[in-house]
């Protein structure tokens, strides 16, 4: 039985070096492809260190956290994304920003992602912001390292009530999979009202 968790506080400090290791192994498949790196990981979760209205959702098989859930509002993460919305008359205090969703494939596919977006999503509400967002890594169509059986997640996302913002797209840098140096990667906006 997986149980999910909100994390908040020392809690959430205590499970951020787990949350890295899960986004080094499953953000390394398609479409993601990075490279992970331990310091960089913890440089990159010091947002939600330092933010006081940060959430990690865990999901536990027993002791052993299997996947998480991160979220911030958006004005606490990094510049990158609340530049995205430059054009947008969205005043980025209103928004929660769903960041990484990582679950290992074997505890995939029995509505651990539902449970992840509902606990950020109550979280946020809780907070008082009225929109939840998230962006996801844009990859051609035809990418070579695109598997056969690959199912993007869009209907999941839709069902759960987000739509992409058009021209809302930040850039990202990180190294992939076999490559030698970083390079910039476009990240959809999606969002919500909440």
């Amino acid at each position: 039985m997986i149980e999910t968790r909100a994390l908040t506080g020392a809690a959430l400090e205590a499970a951020l070096d787990d949350v890295a290791r899960l986004r080094i192994a499953v953000f390394r498949a398609f479409p993601y492809l990075y490279e992970g790196d331990e310091a960089y990981e913890r440089q990159y979760l010091d947002a939600y260190r330092t933010s006081p209205g940060a959430i990690v959702v865990g999901a536990f098989d027993g002791d052993r956290l299997v996947g998480a859930a991160t979220g911030t509002p958006l004005a606490d993460h990094a510049d990158d994304f609340g530049a995205a919305f430059a054009g947008t008359d969205i005043p980025l205090d209103t928004v929660f920003y769903c960041a990484e969703s990582v679950l290992l494939p074997d505890y995939r596919g029995h509505g651990i992602g539902h449970a992840f977006f509902d606990a950020r999503e109550a979280h946020a509400r809780a907070l008082g912001f009225s929109r939840s967002a998230f962006c996801a890594v844009i990859r051609a169509e035809d990418h070579p390292a695109r598997p056969a059986d690959y199912a993007p997640l869009d209907p999941f996302w839709r069902k759960r009530g987000y739509a992409p913002l058009p021209g809302v797209i930040a850039t990202f840098n990180w190294l992939d999979v076999g490559e030698r140096s970083e390079t910039a990667k476009p990240m959809q906006f999606w969002m919500r009202s909440l």
